[in-house]
Parts: C-alpha cells; sequence; structure tokens
C-alpha cells in the first residue's frame, strides 16, 4: 500500500487495531463515522496528497517565495491552483462542526490526513494550518460579529491567517515584546510594531489575510501578564463583509531559509503610517492565554510535520534500497562468480532502515495517540474520563513536538545515509527532506522551551496525576508483552528503562524543591529525550503484542503449524509481513534505544554540574 509518502496500512493499523478508534464513532458527536467512511476519506486524502500537492515539492524550494515591485509577497506559481483546490475539497478545516464548514472529523483521522499533506509538502501546508488556527482562535474567543466577519471566510479559505508573536527583541521572551496598541473612541485599536519570523505573514494566496497579534495596550503592566491579542487584518473590512481600504501592515521583508522555501517567513510591520486598526480578540490583558490555544495545537501539528517528513524519508529510502544494485553480499565474498545485489540485502543498509522504521512506527503511534486524546477528551462517558485524557493531550504535547521533529531530523539524515553521494544532492528528494525537516525544532517554541515546559510545567500538572497515568499505561504493556514467549526478553528492557525513567522523575520531583532545582533544568532535554524513547517503547510493544496475537490467528487458519509454513506466509501474505515487521520493530528498538536508558538515568542522577559551573571564557571565542 506503498505511495512514497507514507504507510496507510500502518495508519490503519494504529486508528482500528492498537487504539480502537471505533470507539469513538459510537459517540453522539462522531456517529456519522465508520471504518469504510474513514477508509474512502483516507484513499481521498492521499489522492490529493500524492496527486495535487507532491508534484510542487521540489518546484516550490526552487522558486520560492520573493517580494515584487509593489511590495507585494508571491508565493510558488504553482501553489495558487493547489490552495483552491485543497480547501474545495473541504481539507482545510475538517475537524470543525458542519455548522462552521466542517465535518466534526475525528481529529485522530484528521491527523492521519496531516501527515499526508505534511509528507507532501510542508510549505505548503503551512499556508492552510497558520489559517485554521486563526479562525480557531475567532470561533473561540471572538465576538458573534468578529466570526461573521472572519471566522466563516477563514475556515473556507477565502482569507488566509497568521500568528504574530514574535519580535526581533522578544522571541520566546514573549513578555519582551514593543508591540503597542492605543485606544481609539470607537473602542478598536492603533496598532503600532514589528514582528518578524510570521510564516505565511503575506503572499497572494488569498485577497485577505487576518493577522492575530500580540501588543501591549498604552498603560498596561509590563510581562506577559500585561499583553493582549488583536485581530489585525491587512485590509479593512467593511460592514457588508467586503474588503475596504489598506490596513497599513507591511512587509519587511522574506526571510532566504534552509528549507521550507515555498512558505513566505515574513517580517510585518504594522502602522508604519500611524493607519493600522486593531480589534480586540477576548479580553484585555489576556493574550498570552488565548494565544497558547492556537499554540498549543501548533505545537501537535509541528510534530506531524516531523512525522511527515520522517515517513516520506523512509518510504523513498526503502524504494531505493531495493532499487540501487552495488556489491555482492559479504557472504559471496569469495565466490569470484557472485553477483552484484540490491543494497537492501547489505546488513549495514537494513539495519538504517530498521532503525528509520522503528522511530517512524513509534512517532506516529504517539501523534495519533494525542490525537485520539484529544477527541476523548470531548466526549468521555464521564468528567473524569474527559478529565484523564486532557490530561494525557497536557503530558504528551511537549514530547509530541520536540521529540518528533528531533528524530525526525535524524531519520532523515539516515535516509541519505542509504542513498549515499545520491542522497545529498537535489536529484533525489531526501537532502530536501532534511533541510525542510529542520524548521520543526525551532518554530512554535523551540524543543529546549519544549522540555522545559515538560519538566517545569508538564510532569507537576494534576499533583502529578497525569504522569501517573500515563506510567499505568505503560505498565500493563510491559505486563501483556512479558506474557509472550516471543517478546518477553525483549519487553524487560522496556520495563527497565520504563522503571529508571519513573526513578529519575522523582528524583526530579525532589530537587526541584531543593536548592539543586538547576539539576532538572539542565537536564530538561535529555529527560524529554527518555521520556519519548519510553513512550515510543510503549507504542511499539502495545502494537507488537497486537501483532502477535493476530498472527496467531493467521496462523492457525491457514494451517501453518510450523517454523517453514510461518516463514513462507510472510512472503506471500502481506498481513503476515505487515504483522512480522511491527514485532521486528519492537525488538530492535529494545536493544538499539531502550537498553541505554537506564544509564542514561544514571548519569543525569550524577548532578553533573560541569556545564554551568565551567567559566563562559573557557569555551572557544
Amino acid at each position: 500500500m506503498g505511495n512514497g509518502l507514507v504507510s496507510l496500512r500502518d495508519q490503519q493499523f494504529v486508528l482500528f487495531e492498537q487504539i480502537g478508534i471505533e470507539n469513538l464513532f459510537t459517540k453522539d458527536l462522531y456517529a456519522d463515522y465508520s471504518r469504510d467512511v474513514v477508509l474512502m476519506m483516507q484513499g481521498e486524502a492521499e489522492k490529493m496528497a500524492v496527486n495535487v500537492i507532491l508534484p510542487t515539492y521540489a518546484e516550490a524550494d526552487r522558486e520560492g517565495c520573493h517580494i515584487d515591485k509593489n511590495g507585494q509577497v508571491r508565493v510558488p506559481k504553482c501553489f495558487l491552483e493547489v490552495f483552491k483546490k485543497y480547501c474545495a475539497g473541504g481539507w482545510l478545516a475538517p475537524m470543525k462542526s458542519p455548522e462552521v464548514g466542517g465535518q466534526n472529523m475525528p481529529v485522530a483521522v484528521s491527523t492521519c490526513f496531516t501527515e499526508m499533506f505534511a509528507s507532501a509538502n510542508v510549505a505548503f501546508l503551512l499556508y492552510a494550518g497558520l489559517t485554521l488556527g486563526a479562525g480557531g482562535l475567532v470561533e473561540n474567543f471572538g465576538t458573534e460579529e468578529q466570526k461573521k466577519k472572519y471566522m466563516y471566510k477563514l475556515y473556507a479559505g477565502e482569507w488566509a491567517g497568521t500568528m504574530c508573536l514574535t519580535e526581533p527583541g522578544a522571541g520566546s521572551d514573549v513578555g519582551a515584546l514593543k508591540t503597542t496598541a492605543k485606544r481609539l473612541p470607537d473602542g478598536k485599536f492603533l496598532i503600532t510594531g514589528t514582528k518578524c519570523f510570521i510564516s505565511s505573514g503575506d503572499h497572494d494566496l488569498t485577497p485577505n489575510i487576518i493577522h492575530p497579534v500580540l501588543a501591549r495596550i498604552e498603560g498596561d503592566p509590563p510581562g506577559t501578564g500585561g499583553i493582549s491579542i488583536f485581530i489585525v487584518p491587512k485590509y479593512r473590512v467593511n460592514d457588508d463583509g467586503g474588503l475596504g481600504e489598506f490596513n497599513d501592515v507591511r512587509t519587511g521583508n522574506v526571510e532566504h531559509k534552509m528549507g521550507i522555501k515555498g512558505s513566505a517567513t515574513c517580517t510585518l510591520n504594522f502602522g508604519d503610517e500611524g493607519k493600522c486598526i486593531g480589534e480586540l480578540l477576548g479580553q484585555e490583558r489576556q493574550g498570552m492565554r488565548i494565544m497558547f490555544h492556537m499554540m498549543n495545537e501548533a505545537r501537535l501539528e509541528v510534530g506531524i510535520q516531523g512525522l511527515g517528513h520522517a515517513s516520506a524519508a523512509l518510504e523513498h529510502a526503502v524504494q531505493y534500497a531495493k532499487e540501487r544494485i552495488q556489491s555482492t553480499p559479504v557472504w559471496e565474498m569469495k565466490n569470484p562468480d557472485a553477483k552484484a545485489v540490491p543494497i537492501i540485502m547489505h546488513p549495514d543498509v537494513r539495519r538504517d532502515l530498521l532503525w528509520m522504521k522503528a522511530y517512524v512506527e513509534g512517532i506516529r503511534a504517539l501523534n495519533l495517540f494525542t490525537a485520539y486524546c484529544i477527541d476523548m477528551s470531548r466526549v468521555g462517558e464521564t468528567p473524569e474520563e474527559r478529565a484523564k485524557y486532557q490530561g494525557f493531550v497536557e503530558l504528551l504535547t511537549p514530547v509530541c513536538k520536540a521529540y518528533s521533529s528531533d528524530m525526525a531530523c535524524l531519520v532523515t539524515s539516515k535516509a541519505i545515509d542509504v542513498y549515499g553521494g545520491y542522497g545529498y544532492c537535489q536529484e533525489y528528494p531526501v537532502e530536501q527532506y532534511l533541510r525542510d525537516c529542520k524548521i520543526a525544532c525551532l518554530y512554535e517554541g523551540t524543543n529546549g522551551i519544549q522540555s522545559l515546559d515538560l519538566v517545569g510545567r508538564k510532569l507537576g500538572m494534576n499533583k502529578g496525576m497525569n504522569v501517573m497515568n500515563m506510567m499505568v499505561e505503560i505498565d500493563a504493556t510491559i505486563k501483556k508483552a512479558k506474557g509472550s514467549e516471543e517478546l518477553a526478553k525483549y519487553a524487560a528492557k522496556l520495563e527497565e528503562a520504563y522503571n529508571a525513567l519513573v526513578d529519575l522523575t522523582m528524583t526530579f520531583a525532589a530537587l526541584g524543591k531543593s536548592s539543586s532545582f538547576l539539576i532538572p533544568i539542565l537536564y530538561a532535554s535529555p529527560y524529554l529525550d527518555l521520556f519519548g524513547d519510553v513512550l515510543l517503547g510503549h507504542f511499539l510493544f502495545q502494537g507488537a503484542s497486537i501483532a502477535r496475537e493476530k498472527l496467531d490467528g493467521i496462523f492457525a487458519a491457514k494451517g501453518a503449524d510450523s517454523i517453514g509454513k510461518k516463514r513462507a506466509l510472510v512472503h506471500t501474505d502481506p498481513d503476515v509481513a505487515f504483522y512480522e515487521g511491527k514485532i521486528a520493530s519492537a525488538k530492535f528498538f529494545a536493544l538499539e534505544v531502550l537498553a541505554s536508558v537506564k544509564a542514561k538515568c544514571e548519569a543525569i542522577k550524577a548532578g553533573d554540574k560541569t556545564a554551568i559551573e565551567m567559566a563562559i571564557e573557557s569555551f572557544p571565542s
């Protein structure tokens, strides 16, 4: 079921066999969905990704974005028609309610489709993603008038949206922003300031762009507590919904970036001529709380972006390894008549591909489970059940964003290794996957920020119950896997890693209340990596246990009562091959990754402070 981008079979496995998403279809909110409906929509999403979006990938990278002589940003020409088709197909906001133009699609299902679109071209997808996010802010915090004025056109893709936080002197430290809002007699505000690194900041895909802008109302206190958020359209909107005059929002420049070159990353100047009008969104001084609603959704989407790049890199690397003929197999080295074989036959290449496969499948399960938790937080039977799943969302969001993007960079780099020198050349797409992937580690809060969020906020949230609930899930996976003769010794590695992580987490909790509180901060990033390792082990072994049961059923049904008969089925039965692959991923990950978790945890517990005790002068000048 390969398409060069995403394994549809693995998506289906995670949704229907591992998560059990059909449970959602028994709820009123998702009653219109069924397995058949999801499979049909998955097929349509694949067509959109492969036939419509993917052909823009290399072309948009070569063309990039530019500002014309009139100050208008132009995106790659190939995006113009594709954006129209994407919006017309209902792909921009399918998880929204039909009342606002959506399809009430479960987030877990729409996340599968986002993975496909991200694997086809993230630079294109950003225009849609930012628009959806801006529409969501208006829907959740806007007045009825603002919803009528902006929300429907955003969700339909008639207008586009952005997210304007970052300033030249206020990146991760948002509270240091200098953009100001001056009250006007009619209740609106004059906005003045500069925002930088604004994705989709200006373009020619739509006639208007709606900017949610963080600013401080004159007289309000410093820091994040004094920040408000405003709706600032590129063109003012008349009472009848039509476009009015230009709103004094000018593009200072388009960044020249390492990757995602088809995405217009802009510096925006608001109010250079004192004519930029903004409308307050929500309550005054609630800007950060409101914007975080969009940022948390964006962070999950960034995790999916990383997954999309990693998935496409894996698919391409496997196909290349099957086709590239080079060198005789090592076991034929002394045979002068031996012929060269596909490089997938060589042990080192095979190992690299399995390494990539394990991470991609684990990251996919992590992100889809988190999306499913969003769904369950809405439709759970009891307040306690809904709170439990919302707790999982809070806990896993920084891990989805940071771990997925960090590991995706490693996977895309490994894909280049499989190609050898050809992978470094633009003749093949894997070099672009690596370039495009790296930004996911940086925007929507750098991965260092995500690590601090996990250690400093999320571990202690809900008095630690969110973490404890997750550990209960992992413990259940370990017990089930250890009950399998085939999986037991590998599951022991997950158990060892799990126990070490629990111990380190408790150590961090104690240190956070002592004079050694800097230790959890110093090791926040390594901790998040270890947390991600154990989570992936959990999901991979959860999948492997299911696969083992499915294989036993297939073997019994087909009378495969010997090792030889079972091995023969791997070559003739796609399901057998798939399930064997799921088990292989878990086994490999256990020995390749989980086996080292305990040692890393012990190293952190040693509390070494060299990194912060070393004099700054000792670094290279």
